[in-house]
């Protein structure tokens, strides 16, 4: 396969996409993407085999991949469509995670972390992330390198634990709210320091978080007493976490979660956030930018088409420009857009399905060269293709 796409305005790329073989051989599915220290580009995934789970991981090195390497295995894994493992390398040490069931209560599942202080050779035994100790949903973490150590944030549901009940099915059974914590682990996974960010939060969306120049940033989508989903961002100024803040007020009211997380980047104190949101059941995709690592935000910029189900991903291409996609139905689109508020085209660098089974597209850059990948739902495995920008 092989599509161009031209634009008018030239300071956008063209894009120029090409199938590109994934590491996975057999059923594989939740795939996460992310470019190392190095540049080079990591892929994780979970495969099945039997009645045990595999998080595994490949590296692209001289445009091939390296044998994969099995992280951690187990028969008792929570293994969600939308709450993928992540993986996450400082330049000494690597990091990555699963869930790992707690008991016998539908949401009760703990987050497990694992390290590799020997460039992924070999990994260390498991352990919780969180010390509540109760029986209740932990998960969709975001990792990212801080420092020498790691960021870590998550959402926590301590306080959702029914008091006698844990087998309810649905969130709605719940007595409590939702939070997002965030801590700091060094190489050795100890934990430097734990926070509570923000009480009462959106159950089941991915967060996403970033360092600035003046330190972390967690985005993630919030709920107000009203219903309101909206997105927020707290963030770690001269040590203090600020309050949690809207970064645009598209007045998204929803009973229920829409499984659908905010991504978030940073180059410097630039901030780039792509989000979905579908308030007066108008589905739309927007990116909004920052300069002043997310004190202040400029206008929203939308990029879809009219019939986005979001889903979405966003790098830096370079100092004023992103690249970012999303689904729109069951297309995977990209497009760049540069903190200014101009766009580009976008192009469907792939099809997929809007159903769960094909779970959230990753994006990493490498050079002037994107990869995308994906979950078949109709061959059971990851899919990829590769966009050269020109």
């Amino acid at each position: 396969m092989l599509m161009k796409c031209s634009t008018q305005n030239m300071e956008f790329p063209e894009f120029v996409v090409h199938d590109f073989p994934s590491p996975t051989d057999s059923i594989s599915g939740e795939p996460f993407l992310f470019s190392d220290e190095s540049n080079r580009i990591h892929l994780s995934w979970i495969e099945k085999k039997n009645d045990s789970s595999y998080l595994n991981y490949a590296v692209l090195e001289n445009d091939t991949w390296t044998a994969s390497t099995t992280i951690a295995s187990g028969n008792s894994w929570f293994v969600n469509w939308a709450d993928y493992p992540v993986i996450a390398s400082n330049g000494k040490n690597k990091m990555a995670h699963y869930l790992d069931k707690s008991g016998d209560g539908t949401y009760a599942y703990d987050v497990k972390v694992v390290l590799s202080s020997d460039q992924g050779k070999t990994w260390s035994k498991s352990f919780t992330l969180h010390d509540d100790g109760k029986q209740a949903e932990h998960g969709f973490v975001s990792i990212v390198p801080f420092q020498n150590n790691f960021f870590v944030s998550w959402l926590d549901g301590r306080n959702t634990r029914m008091a006698n009940d844990m087998n309810h099915k649905g969130h709605e059974a719940h007595q409590g709210a939702m939070s997002v914590r965030a801590a700091v682990l060094d190489g050795s996974g100890k934990k430097v320091s734990e926070w509570e960010l923000d009480n009462k939060v959106c159950d089941c969306c991915q967060t996403s978080s970033a360092i600035t120049s003046n330190g972390p940033i967690v985005v993630y989508r919030d709920r107000s007493e009203e219903e309101i989903r909206d997105i927020s961002i707290v963030r770690l100024v001269d040590g203090v976490w600020t309050e949690p803040k809207t970064i645009y007020n598209d007045n998204w009211e929803i009973k229920g979660c829409p499984v659908n997380g905010p991504r978030v980047v940073a180059n410097g104190n630039n901030l780039a956030i792509a989000w979905f949101s579908a308030a007066d059941n108008k589905p739309q995709v927007q990116i909004i930018f920052s300069t002043d690592g997310g004190d202040t935000f400029h206008e929203p910029i939308r990029i879809d088409h009219g019939k986005a189900i979001g889903r979405v991903d966003v790098e830096w291409r370079n100092d004023e420009q992103v690249l970012a996609s999303w689904m729109e139905g069951g297309e995977i689109r990209l497009i760049a857009v540069n903190k200014n508020g101009t766009k580009g085209e976008s192009m469907v660098v792939a099809t997929s399905s809007e159903g769960r089974a094909s779970g959230f597209p990753q994006m990493a850059l490498y050079k002037d060269e994107v990869f995308i990948a994906w979950t078949s739902a109709e061959e059971k495995k990851i899919k990829m293709v590769s966009v050269s920008l020109k």
